[in-house]
């Protein structure tokens, strides 16, 4: 039978594995956060729901689609780290992947 002190330390243990997941998502939530303020104060005919946060994390929130589905996840021709189909972040291109090193 456990005591209330070993669950207070598994639950610190625990805590203390996931600090480093949860600072990255923290991160990546107050970049899509930015990502969507900075698309709101355009004029409305000039929003595209795609582009980088301060010119290096990529962000797109328009609805997904299967050519864009494609170019992110089998373009051979593409980087091997593209940009997220949805949201803030890169995904990894498995088509660039294979033709890179060849599976």
């Amino acid at each position: 039978m456990c005591s209330l002190g070993d669950m207070a330390e598994k639950r610190n243990d625990k805590n203390k594995r996931s600090t480093p997941a949860n600072l990255w998502r923290l991160a990546l939530m107050v970049i899509g956060a930015f990502a969507i303020i900075t698309e709101l104060r355009k004029p409305t005919a000039e929003r595209t729901w795609h582009g980088k946060v301060a010119d290096f994390v990529p962000y797109d929130f328009r609805m997904p689609n299967t050519k864009r589905i494609r170019e992110t996840y089998w373009n051979p021709d593409g980087p091997i780290m593209s940009s997220k189909l949805w949201g803030v972040g890169w995904t990894l291109n498995i088509g660039a992947l294979k033709q890179r090193f060849g599976a």
